[in-house]
């Protein structure tokens, strides 16, 4: 069941699951998933708390103390979430250990409605890492406008970060420009390049989703005969960014003082498309020194019939970049529909964290003592 997964780790592909709850903690299945299916990291985000605390198995004693406190709801929502990215961090100690750092990784989210602010999001920052304390945490920033900066000041602080929301080529370069610049400020002030870590979500699904649609709507031959080929090769096309910066003299001073190449993650792995194969985004886009975070759905896939035939990105920029070119040929605006995604991106997260905070709030309300 696991020989494909076994291959895409032996490709240089880091295999981490794109979930995580006080149940899959609880029950052993996290450890069972890093033993038998080289799960190597976790990632969370508003989405999957807000599906994970709203189903409330194994928090109703946490948020019975809380409720008894008298806590606000975004302390409790913080308490609960750093909570389990603590624990789960702790069964993947031994994967970070024998990695030297560089897997056995759990991401955070800073809260997602500081996405347009810059020093809030510092701060945010700050405050998980020292909430959670623990070594192997990645602190998600998205990759707005407002969090380069962020991101620079974060990584400066010796922080490791996930950068998130990524969806266009340029928003990615950018990215990358803010992690070296971070790394330089960290030098700056006589960190240990080596212990900081970083990975760069960018968005593959959602590409198609947004782009297919409107190749509908044009209906001609032409733009259907390009549907499904727009996220492959822009996902294709961020890794020939990623050669390039990471092969540049300003990386190899980096590198020379200890640093750590930040690693493209593909996120949104999971296909929502019926008529693709449900392993597209996982078989399609293996390439050494990438992580790829599934769903477990998309996990299980892959083990069962995924087929992993080598490198599948470097070689393919030619047919990557022709394809975006036919793309804007048919009347596809590309820059449109990156700034569409991040822009969604944002507000559903957004959404999600408020439905968490007004879950929580609800059962705060319920087990709350009866006042005299």
């Amino acid at each position: 069941m696991t020989d494909a997964l076994k291959r895409l780790s032996d490709e240089g592909v880091a295999i981490w699951l794109d979930d995580l709850s006080r149940r899959r903690i609880t029950s052993g299945n996290l450890a069972e998933l890093i033993d038998d299916s080289h799960v190597v990291g976790v990632t969370t985000n508003p989405s999957i708390f807000q599906k994970a605390i709203s189903g409330g198995d194994g928090y109703e004693r946490q948020l019975r103390d809380l409720a008894v406190r008298g806590v606000t709801v975004e302390e409790a929502v913080r308490m609960i979430t750093t909570a389990d990215v603590r624990d789960a961090a702790d069964v993947l100690r031994p994967v970070f250990d024998a990695t030297d750092g560089r897997d056995g990784r759990v991401s955070i989210e800073v809260d997602p409605r500081l996405a347009h602010s810059t020093e809030p999001t510092v701060a945010e920052a700050k405050q998980l890492a020292w909430l959670v304390d623990r070594p192997n945490t990645l602190i998600k920033i998205p990759a707005t406008e407002a969090g380069l900066p962020a991101i620079t000041e974060v990584i400066g602080l010796g922080i490791s970060v996930n950068v998130t929301l990524i969806f266009s080529l340029e928003r990615y370069r950018a990215v990358t420009d803010a992690y070296l610049s971070g790394l330089e400020k960290a030098k700056e002030r006589g960190l240990d390049l080596s212990e900081i870590e970083s990975v760069a979500s960018f968005f593959v699904s959602r590409v198609d989703t947004e782009i297919d649609k409107r190749l509908e709507k044009i209906g001609s031959d032409e733009a259907k005969a390009l549907k499904g080929r727009a996220a492959l090769a822009n996902a294709r096309l961020a890794y020939q960014v990623y050669e390039e910066v990471f092969s540049s003299d300003r990386w190899a001073a980096l590198e020379k003082a200890g640093a750590k190449k930040q690693r493209p993650l593909w996120a949104s792995t999971g296909v929502k498309d019926p008529a693709y194969k449900d392993t597209l985004y996982v078989t399609d886009l293996v390439a050494p020194g990438t992580v790829n975070t599934m769903p477990e759905a998309t996990l299980e896939a892959t083990a069962d019939h995924g087929e992993v035939t080598g490198d599948t990105v470097r070689g393919t920029y030619g047919q990557a970049r022709a394809d975006l070119d036919a793309l804007a040929a048919v009347g596809v605006d590309y820059d449109d529909v990156v700034r569409l995604l991040e822009v969604e991106g944002v507000e559903k997260f957004e959404a999600s964290w408020n439905d968490l905070l007004k879950s929580t709030e609800a059962e705060l309300k319920r087990l709350a003592p009866e006042k005299p």
